[in-house]
């Protein structure tokens, strides 16, 4: 284990914790903002990229079954439950010289980065359908597995960036607008691998879509490691009580009772809105655009597109709100607009206006971007109210135990539409010829699904109770005991 003293030769490690002497203590530059806000692409592409690309490789190219493929990503997601909590336990409780979050974020990015490559590259035509089940359950695992390494530490990161109430709302705004940008990627994933110059071949597509992508993951990484700081890891290496077990640090998160409340929230809304990702591609493909893969991925691109400019604007919109009203009355603000977007969504997929489409994705691109815009920079504030609590800081116990749950959910949200499917009497052998009760039924639940979860969200919501002049009490509380974090 490093001593203190070689802790603090790294530039990117603070060294000192002092008074505070001004109002402006805890600004961070934007050059600082920027590095940690393209680590995000990392988070976009390695958690979500693989729920979406696999319905065009493996349904419609390679003929998989939709409930096989619900299956595997219900265990893809089971994979990083279990591994998020690892990881952000083990950079709780790293001590390097490069401090505690920036070599997992380092490693991480590399590793996931290779792993996206070999994801693809290793597919090959001609296998039984319950080697493709295998092998993308299996090789997802893996590939999220390798994210973890950087997706806990980068989050956790993100909660020490600074101590600032609205600064932190700042960060998290840099980080969601970057977020915004890699999302294309997402978006474009099917209409990238069915282009012309494929001639048909998916997975072929799929394979330099795949090494591109992964070449960025690691780059995004090296951003992080070197353009961020560890603000608080001085403070952590001289207390021993911060190193804590994992049972310990999970059992301790869970006590935290503003921390319960934000995550049930969480929860629901991720766990409603995951659903509709696939729900919202069938709909557009087979309803919209009668069965057609190609134009349906086109619109589906075009959609992308729609939600990272529409989705640009709700980060600063709520921001706004944020610093007028405080955090909580913008997150109420953001799942009331939620709830009128999904419910636009009966009226706007179209077939005779596949053009609307892109006005209900924008929509829910602009609530999407400030609810989990405003969720990390409350996250901050509620590990503020734990250190209080218990004189410990531990971000990564807090962003992996959150996690976990969250993946859990989204297990959930994200195999259940094959089933649904399935229930509703989609076949993929009809092609665009589906039963007019399953266009309908797709509909129906792309609209009501999201809107129940959000209504429970929001009855959670109603019962957090960290405003802005308690998150101030508390660090004026923390600054008294501790000094302040440069």
């Amino acid at each position: 284990m490093s001593s203190p003293n070689e802790v603090m030769e790294d530039p990117y490690v603070a060294t000192s914790e002092k008074p505070r002497t001004d109002s402006h203590s805890g600004k961070l530059s934007k050059k600082e903002k920027i590095a940690y806000g393209v680590g995000s692409s990392n988070d976009a592409w390695g958690n979500w990229l693989l729920p979406g690309i696999v319905w065009p490789v493996f349904n419609a190219y390679l003929g998989v079954a939709t409930h096989l493929i619900s299956i595997a990503l219900m265990f893809n997601r089971l994979f990083d439950a279990i591994s998020d909590p690892l990881f952000g336990w083990a950079s709780d409780n790293a001590r390097t010289k490069w401090g505690r979050r920036r070599p997992f974020i380092l490693v991480g990015s590399v590793l996931s980065g290779i792993g996206m490559m070999a994801f693809f590259w290793l597919i090959q035509p001609g296998w039984h359908e319950k080697v493709y089940f295998w092998y993308l359950l299996l090789s997802s695992g893996i590939l999220i597995t390798l994210v973890s390494c950087f997706n806990m530490p980068y989050q956790s990161l993100g909660a020490e960036m600074t101590p600032d109430y609205e600064e932190r709302t700042s960060v998290f705004a840099y980080r969601g607008g970057f977020q915004k940008l890699a999302e294309i990627g997402n978006f474009g994933a099917a209409a990238f691998i069915t282009l012309s110059i494929f001639n048909g071949d998916i997975l072929w597509g799929s394979k330099i879509f795949g090494t591109i992508i992964g070449t960025l993951m690691i780059l995004s990484g090296g951003s992080v490691f070197f353009g961020t700081k560890e603000r608080y890891y001085a403070n952590v290496i001289r207390k021993p009580s911060n190193k804590v077990g994992i049972i310990e640090a999970y059992s301790g998160a869970l006590k935290c009772k503003p921390f319960r409340t934000q995550l049930a929230m969480a929860v629901t809304y991720g766990t409603c809105t995951s659903m509709i990702g696939t729900l919202g591609f069938y709909t557009t493909v087979f309803y919209v655009c009668g069965g057609d893969w190609a134009l349906g991925g086109k619109w589906n691109l075009a959609m992308g597109a729609s939600m990272v400019l529409v989705g640009f604007a709700g980060i600063p919109f709520f921001s706004k709100i944020a610093h007028m009203a405080g955090k909580r009355s913008a997150m109420i603000l953001v799942l009331f607009l939620s709830i009128i977007a999904y419910a636009s969504t009966w009226f706007l997929y179209n077939p005779n206006y596949p053009y609307l489409q892109l006005i209900t994705s924008g929509f829910n691109a602009f609530t999407m971007a400030g609810f989990w815009m405003l969720y990390g920079a409350i996250g901050a504030d509620v590990i503020d109210y734990d250190e209080l609590e218990t004189g410990k800081r531990r971000e990564g116990a807090f962003t992996a135990c959150g996690s976990f749950f969250m993946k859990i959910g989204l297990a959930i949200g994200i195999g259940a539409p094959g089933f649904i499917l399935k229930w509703i009497g989609f076949d993929e052998a009809l092609g665009g010829n589906q039963a007019e009760n399953t266009l309908v039924m797709m509909r129906v639940f792309l609209a009501a699904i999201p809107i129940a979860g959000l209504l429970v969200a929001l009855v959670f919501l109603l019962r957090f109770q960290l405003t802005k002049a308690k998150s101030e009490e508390i660090r004026a509380k923390l600054e008294e005991r501790r000094g302040y974090i440069d």
